[in-house]
């Protein structure tokens, strides 16, 4: 059979849950003995050929194929079925190239790509990525995908479908506090960037997605690394990154409204604008959204608003963009959860009952990003970021004491009184703001890399006032109870290098110099002086290989070390006891392959910790838990994933994760109110709490006219300990959800697009909760362990509709 040579020119810018994952998985292995027929290669190259672009991206669109090309450039597909694809061929800061080919015979093609300043929104964020010679487990999420689930629920929620990942919701329903976990790991471990800048909160290492109401609407891609992955900017990574992008070039003018409703009066508005691109130099992007909720769970209502703004100049060779978005949340405590006796007889409860007992809290985002082009080979990008939060949440407290407060006792008449009902409000004001930077090289055929760094300092301030009280003492409106400061300043640099050692082999090193200081003043909400100062040193080294078997398979080899320093509870709420940083070693191989309309990848991790912060069985005040460093812990897993195009209607998706995460001699810490004298459990092996040994995910995706999907989401997470101890008595429960989802698109001459989506949660009505907390304590001679659980909610809908204009 003869080849077929064509030249293009990119014109310049201008079930049951287990047995039906296994059933699943057999069936993709069994599609991958499939034949075909035909191949596509090529080379791709800069517009005038001098330089091969080695590690493009190669897709056909609506098929599981797709390649990268080899240091010269070349790449190749085969084994397709004859008939019309659409390629699409991607470089980093280069023009996109998309093209129906009709294939009858093996097909060589040339693609040359146009560098453009109008793709530089990539390149700011290239640093922070990995690509497929970065020798890690990640899932790349793009824009399309996620306003598929877009209808009001939080980002947590929107990912839940990716591998090792489990979500959870204070209301039950999506909207609100909601929180993630990866491969176990909380969010104070999973390091979160937006456009390349820090946004986990710099003490508590958390992300608090409720202060980023509707975020998703302004997102164009997401990216998760799962173990120490690149986590170049912000807090260390202990479980996985979480990168996402809201920078998007949109040529041509466009308006755009969302609106969807659905159960417990979940109602989101959203308008978005653009002005395309203005004398071929600006572009002006907005958004501005507004969502309401009641909540699963009683009085657990949410009240968000935000907005975004965005202007782009785009020159010859440079381009700033500057970016402005906030969020204002006030929401309905449920932060108690339900007592484990309320569970069958009243899932929804909840203990708060005062009618302002709200969290209240707003944060504005200002990002200045930049990218410049100093040669063919070299890109400097420098950022500027600042972020403002201020907020507070109140709480009614019945009959407390007069001495928590550094209050004197009332004396009327006779009678003494030492407690007295009130109203307090708990503040937290900070400032977080600095920079990031890199430098990029691009060589011309085997060699790439990137050399930057940050500079980053958070300026924060906790206190607390009492607001109402039936008995004021001394107290003055104003009055701060308590009263503390935080300067917290983190300095890195890096370098990564990319090496193409041979046709199949490529090899990469990431070195990370990290350097934190940390003082902390005043008193907390205890009253105790929590006065100190903290300095750490880090060095994360990463490495590894990629080999590429063939032009649609591939396997890799990675080990990385992160460390991580304390977040600020670990410091004031465990007094007596110094916490250590903790340490991470990362071990990653993994395998991908395509073959015909199937796509297979097995990744496998050890991670194992050194000094690994883990709950004890105690709380702080707010019911918030108390940890303690192990020495010995680990992390031992498999993900899977799967996907096959069965044809041109219908597609399907699959993960899984199967792990061990244990504990090497765990010590339980049991308060005595008897004796007043702590009681230790020891345990030579047991399970890390929150870590399931099974998380599967699938999606079956069926399109049966043009314009209409029908989809059918799956999701099973075995059971999780709520502490460390491996009690049966204290765990959830494993669930296992199902969703459908249909989606309808309609072109018009009015409008571009008209969009009807529908939503049904958990359609067969499971009970489940997943989240939750545990606490023990010995009273008159008998140990009593309380449980309290986050249920969600059962069958739910959503349903929305979009006009694009």
């Amino acid at each position: 059979m003869k080849n077929l040579t064509t030249k293009i020119l990119l014109p310049k810018a201008s079930f049951g849950p287990l047995h039906g994952i296994i059933t699943i998985f057999f069936f993709f292995i069994t599609l991958l003995s499939a034949s075909a027929q035909v191949s596509i290669s090529g080379k791709i190259a800069d517009w005038d050929g001098k330089k091969n672009l080695a590690g493009a991206t190669v897709i056909l669109e609506n098929t599981m194929r797709g390649t990268i090309s080899d240091a010269q450039g070349n790449f190749v597909i085969k084994n397709l079925k004859k008939g019309s694809y659409q390629i699409k061929v991607s470089f980093i800061g280069f023009e996109k190239f998309k093209q129906t080919i009709d294939l009858q015979e093996n097909t060589k093609i040339e693609v040359l790509l146009q560098k453009s300043t109008f793709m530089a929104d990539e390149v700011v964020v290239n640093a922070t990525r990995a690509n497929a010679k970065s020798g890690v487990a990640y899932s790349d999420v793009n824009k399309e995908d996620l306003q598929k689930q877009n209808l009001g629920q939080d980002i947590p929620q929107l990912l839940n479908f990716t591998p090792s990942l489990v979500t959870t919701s204070d209301a039950g329903a999506g909207v609100g506090y909601t929180g993630i976990r990866i491969r176990g790991t909380d969010a104070t471990r999973i390091n979160v960037t937006i456009n390349g800048i820090p946004l986990n909160d710099a003490e508590s290492q958390g992300v608090y997605w409720v202060n980023m109401p509707d975020f998703a609407s302004s997102v164009n891609s997401i990216q998760i690394q799962r173990g120490v992955g690149t986590s170049t900017n912000g807090a260390g990574a202990f479980g996985a990154t979480v990168n996402m992008s809201t920078n998007e070039f949109r040529k041509d003018a466009y308006a755009e409204v969302n609106s969807s409703y659905g159960s417990f009066n979940t109602l989101k508005n959203t308008i978005l604008v653009g002005s395309g691109l203005l004398n071929n130099k600006f572009t002006l992007d907005a958004r501005l959204s507004k969502l309401t909720s009641d909540g699963y769970i009683d009085r657990a209502s949410s009240n968000l608003k935000s907005f975004y703004l965005s202007g782009a100049y785009f020159g010859k060779k440079s381009f700033v963009r500057l970016n402005i978005f906030s969020g204002k949340e006030k929401t309905y405590q449920a932060w108690e959860g339900v007592p484990a006796s309320l569970l069958s007889t009243n899932r929804t409860y909840n203990s708060y009952t005062y009618d302002n007992q709200t969290d209240n809290y707003q944060q504005d985002h200002y990002q200045l990003l930049t990218s410049h082009s100093l040669s063919s080979n070299w890109t400097f990008n420098f950022n500027l970021h600042y972020t403002y939060g201020r907020g507070y949440y109140e709480q009614f407290k019945e009959k407390d004491k007069f001495s928590k407060y550094g209050l004197p006792n009332v004396i009327i008449g006779r009678d003494t009184i030492t407690k007295t009902n009130l109203v307090r409000q708990k503040w937290l004001e900070n400032h977080f703001y600095g920079t990031t930077f890199s430098f990029d090289y691009q060589g011309n055929k085997r060699l790439s890399a990137n050399i930057g760094g940050a500079w980053n300092q958070y300026d924060g301030n906790n206190f607390g006032e009492i607001i109402w009280a039936q008995y004021a003492s001394t107290s003055k409106l104003g009055d701060r109870y308590y009263n503390g400061t935080s300067l917290k300043t983190d300095f890195n640099v890096y370098g990564k290098v990319f090496y193409q050692v041979s046709d199949q082999l490529n090899a990469f090193a990431d070195l990370q110099y990290r350097t934190i200081g940390y003082d902390i003043n005043g008193i907390d909400d205890n009253l105790i002086n929590i006065t100190q100062s903290k300095n750490y040193q880090f060095f994360n080294p990463k490495m590894g290989l990629t080999y590429q078997v063939s032009g649609n398979t591939s396997a890799y080899l990675s080990y990385s070390v992160g460390n991580k320093e304390p977040n600020r509870s670990d410091f004031v709420d465990n007094p007596g006891r110094v916490p250590q940083a903790e340490t991470l070693r990362d071990l990653e191989a993994g395998f991908k392959t395509q073959k015909g309309k199937v796509a297979f990848s097995a990744n496998g991790y050890w991670m194992d910790y050194k000094n690994q912060l883990v709950l004890t069985g105690k709380l702080n005040d707010v019911g918030s838990p108390i940890r303690i460093n192990v020495p010995q812990s680990y992390r031992l897993g498999l993900e899977l994933q799967a996907g096959v195009q069965v044809d041109k209607s219908l597609k399907i998706n699959a993960n899984t994760t199967l792990s061990s995460n244990k504990i090497n001699n765990f010590v339980e810490t049991v308060p005595n109110y008897d004796t007043g004298v702590d009681v230790e459990h020891k345990f030579a092996k047991t399970n890390i709490a929150f870590s399931p040994n099974l998380i599967a995910g699938s999606q079956i995706l069926y399109t049966p006219i043009q314009g209409l999907e029908l989809g059918l989401l799956s999701k099973y997470v075995s059971k999780q300990y709520l502490d460390n101890t491996s009690n049966e008595n204290r765990k959830l429960d494993a669930y296992f959800t199902n969703d459908i989802r249909i989606l309808y698109t309609i072109k018009g001459k009015l409008f571009r697009e008209i969009g009807l989506s529908l939503l049904a949660n958990n359609v067969f009505n499971t009970l489940y909760e997943s989240n939750g907390y545990t606490y023990s304590y010995i009273a008159e001679g008998a140990t009593i362990t309380e449980n309290f659980y986050y249920p969600q909610a059962g069958f739910n809908v959503l349903a929305g509709i979009s006009l694009k204009f």
